[in-house]
């Protein structure tokens, strides 16, 4: 698994320049530095203000990534607004390459082969893709059942009766967060359509707004409007669609959604499928306040806004809130 920054930022460039990447572009070119020793005293050197136990990480995925990983070998990366897992093979030895991106010069080429939904998955093995780390290694049975969802030989989640092993060197409360949040986007993802506009429609009223919601049907582009009386007179009135399904939304449903707004409106786009990037341009652009919301941006707020919900909106997703020990 070589991921594609925290939030997925550089999923589209690697899926686009067939390329895999990681960080630490101050170190230059790898090529020489055939040992994790060599990188480690070139960590300690450049990024001499790090922590020990940081470094040390850090040389072991780089290492990995450029000494370690072999032209054939798998490779996984993940886009967290789409839930899906891009899966494909190491087609290049390392490079260092400032082209992909300034802050990941790391890089090897890929050839892509498919996506696999996360929904086709076993419990074990998105528990197991959950890993903070940006660079592991995947057991044998998670790769296995990545291939077989690949060549369309899972058609729903799998069962793995062996536990699968957890990625080492991360930090454990971190990573039972993270974890926590991929989870929880597999509840709300399982919603359904109704039961997701009624979700929207709870985590509006939690920010002070009053809502209606539409009946089944066709709805003209609007499925919540939100506004401070209820009625959509008072301003600010938020008009929002709600789009559960699993592709993503272009430009083009952006812009028919924007022409039935009136000048004063704000709108709100909620994708389960997440957005196009000429989508996200063409809600830049728009002749009014046009928010965007994918997945993890629903969730995000969701947590964020939870102690504030209504009953019946957290009764769509029930969470129970843990304490673990600050680290300091």
């Amino acid at each position: 698994m070589v991921r594609a920054e925290r939030n997925g930022r550089l999923f589209d460039a690697f899926k686009e320049k067939s390329v895999v990447a990681i960080g630490w572009p101050a170190l230059g070119d790898l090529s020489d530095a055939k040992s994790r020793k060599a990188i480690g005293e070139a960590l300690a050197k450049v990024y001499a203000g790090a922590k020990p136990q940081g470094q040390a990480m850090a040389a072991g995925q780089l290492h990995r990534f450029v000494n370690e990983i072999s032209i054939g070998d798998m490779v996984v990366t993940y886009d967290p607004s789409r839930r899906v897992y891009l899966v494909g093979e190491i087609s290049s030895a390392y490079r260092h390459d400032t082209s992909i991106d300034p802050e990941d010069t790391q890089v090897r080429s890929v050839r892509w082969d498919g996506e696999v939904s996360r929904d086709l998955l076993s419990v074990e093995s998105r528990n197991s893709l959950g890993s903070i780390s940006t660079l592991f290694r995947l057991s044998n049975d998670v790769a296995a059942e990545l291939k077989k969802a690949l060549s369309g030989n899972i058609t729903t989640p799998a069962e793995l009766s062996a536990p699968v092993a957890e990625a080492a060197e991360e930090d454990l409360f971190e990573s039972m967060a993270s974890r926590a949040h991929e989870f929880i986007k597999d509840k709300v993802n399982a919603l359904s359509w109704s039961e997701m506009q009624d979700l929207v429609a709870g985590l509006l009223r939690s920010l002070g707004y009053k809502t209606r919601v539409s009946d089944a049907g066709p709805d003209q582009g609007k499925d919540i409007v939100a506004s401070p009386d209820g009625f959509g007179f008072e301003a600010p009135r938020i008009v929002v669609e709600v789009k559960h399904r699993k592709g993503s939304m272009g430009a083009p449903d952006l812009r028919n959604f924007i022409a039935g707004r009136h000048d004063l409106d704000k709108g709100l786009y909620v994708s389960t499928g997440g957005f196009t990037r000429e989508a996200r341009y063409e809600a830049e652009r728009a002749r009014i306040p046009t928010a965007q919301m994918d997945l993890d941006d629903l969730v995000k707020s969701l947590l964020e806004q939870y102690d504030k919900l209504d009953l019946e909106t957290q009764q769509l997703i029930p969470l129970k809130c843990i304490f673990i020990p600050a680290w300091s």
